[in-house]
């Protein structure tokens, strides 16, 4: 069972790791990224900060739908993270079982527009945003559980 899917450029951290996990009872986190499943040295630091009692499962963007979609995941309380709005609208696309999205943390860059203290959007991340609500995906930021959560269509207007 999917518990929570975040968005956060920092993938796993303490935040992450001990809040989300404690507050939702996860017990098995997947980081869905292309990039980090091809990295073993970026790999092993993110399984150095897994909590101890979670698995900790790091596939690519494709392999993570395909686990997604053929129930493989199910047994779990599943929390999934994502580096990019870009891979989350990806993953929303194809796993039609995610209904909801949990936006945490988008770095700056040059070019990108601040809409909450650690969320900043480029004009194509908003374009992806607004794609994932038409499709009724609800992307709602909050950092940590105890936040009130926005609905990211009231701070991108």
């Amino acid at each position: 069972m999917i518990k929570l899917v975040r968005i956060d450029h920092r993938l796993l951290h303490g935040q992450v790791a001990y809040a989300w996990t404690k507050s939702l009872g996860t017990d098995c986190i997947l980081i869905a990224n292309d990039e980090v499943a091809k990295d073993s040295l970026r790999s092993s630091v993110l399984r150095m900060a897994a909590p101890s009692g979670v698995k900790l499962v790091i596939k690519s963007l494709e392999d993570s739908i395909t686990a997604l979609n053929s129930g493989v995941t199910d047994k779990y309380h599943l929390m999934i993270i994502l580096e990019s709005i870009k891979d989350a609208n990806e993953l929303t696309k194809h796993v039609p079982s995610i209904n909801k999205v949990n936006l945490g943390g988008v770095k700056t860059e040059e070019g990108k527009k601040q809409i909450s203290m650690a969320v900043f959007v480029s004009p194509e991340e908003v374009i992806q945003l607004k794609d994932m609500n038409q499709r009724g995906i609800a992307v709602e930021v909050k950092m940590i559980p105890e936040d009130k959560g926005q609905d990211v269509m009231d701070l991108i207007k």
